[in-house]
């Protein structure tokens, strides 16, 4: 299997309930794939061996590893897998990049291995791994609770955004631990959110067309992200971040820009989608910076490799 996309996710908002007896925080969050995409690539090993190459930098024990030994033992077989990994997306943004990638791990040699498993399945292993690997098993638009692993279904609207990294991560244990975070956000129901939706677009469901800047601004006033006030104590060049974003937004774009999980990426929904670069922006790149063109996926594209 060659050149399997391992997509990045944003987080309309994240709320962050309370802290749990064990130590976790409950939360509340949306999840929506977007086609910035890490690659992955599989090799069927006779040899039992489980062996990843990438960029540098990368840890010997990675998520994907990890995926990978985790499946074998769970499944009891005694193949292995030699797996090169293209790192597209930032690391500590917040994008969900290595937890996507465990997750096409698990996809991926679910179907190479001819193991069988089921999606519940394999998203059980996943929250092994780490809060946002289900999700990405569970493949589609989702309202998240718990941790992150209670899922359910939604179907967002189809939009462009921009995306950008400050060229600098943020450890997500420092975040959670930090005198900023507050802890007390009133919980909300998808049921609340879904009439959000629906009062934003109109009455109408979210549609194949690309959903206008206009109306994703509005959609993206339900809630905020509790993480982001912290994170920019952290990290000030956050400040600059979504002040050069908020130009990009157009008109009342400041109050639509969002910093995605624990950051540091943060994203603006945009008009139209050039092709990934900095074509087209207002205003340089500032240096060090990782700025995209994305668009929002329907599902994500492994989404048909398992059964539910």
């Amino acid at each position: 299997m060659f050149g399997v996309p391992a997509p990045a996710k944003l987080n309309w908002f994240l709320h962050v309930l309370g802290r749990r007896a064990d130590g976790m925080h409950e939360l509340q969050t949306v999840f929506q794939f977007i086609d910035w995409c890490d690659e992955l690539d599989f090799e069927l090993r006779e040899d039992g061996i489980i062996s990843r190459e990438g960029g540098p930098g990368l840890p010997e024990e990675d998520l994907c590893v990890r995926a990978a030994r985790l499946l074998r033992e769970h499944a009891g077989v005694s193949l292995g897998v030699h797996m090169r990994l293209r790192k597209r997306i930032p690391e500590q943004a917040g994008l969900g990049g290595g937890s996507s990638d465990a997750a096409t791990v698990l996809l991926a040699l679910n179907l190479l291995w001819g193991l069988g498993l089921r999606r519940a399945e394999l998203q059980q292993l996943g929250a092994r791994l780490g809060a946002d690997v289900p999700v990405f098993v569970f493949g589609r638009d989702a309202f998240a609770q718990g941790v992150g692993e209670q899922l359910r279904a939604l179907r967002l609207p189809y939009w462009n955004m921009l995306v950008a990294w400050p060229g600098a991560g943020l450890s997500t244990a420092q975040v959670f631990a930090h005198p900023l975070l507050t802890r007390d956000t009133p919980a909300c129901t998808m049921e609340g959110f879904c009439e959000h939706l629906k009062t934003g677009l109109g009455g109408n469901e979210a549609s194949n067309a690309a959903t206008d800047a206009r109306i994703m601004r509005g959609l993206l006033g339900f809630g905020t992200n509790d993480l982001q006030p912290a994170a920019m104590e952290l990290l000030p060049s956050l400040r600059g971040l979504h002040d050069w974003l908020a130009r990009q937004g157009g008109a009342d774009g400041g109050d639509a820009v969002r910093m995605s999980g624990s950051g540091s990426a943060m994203f603006v929904p945009v008009t139209g989608c050039a092709a990934s670069g900095a074509e087209g922006f207002a205003g340089e790149v500032p240096a060090g910076w990782t700025v995209r063109m994305c668009r929002s996926l329907r599902e994500h594209p492994l989404r048909n490799w398992v059964s539910d």
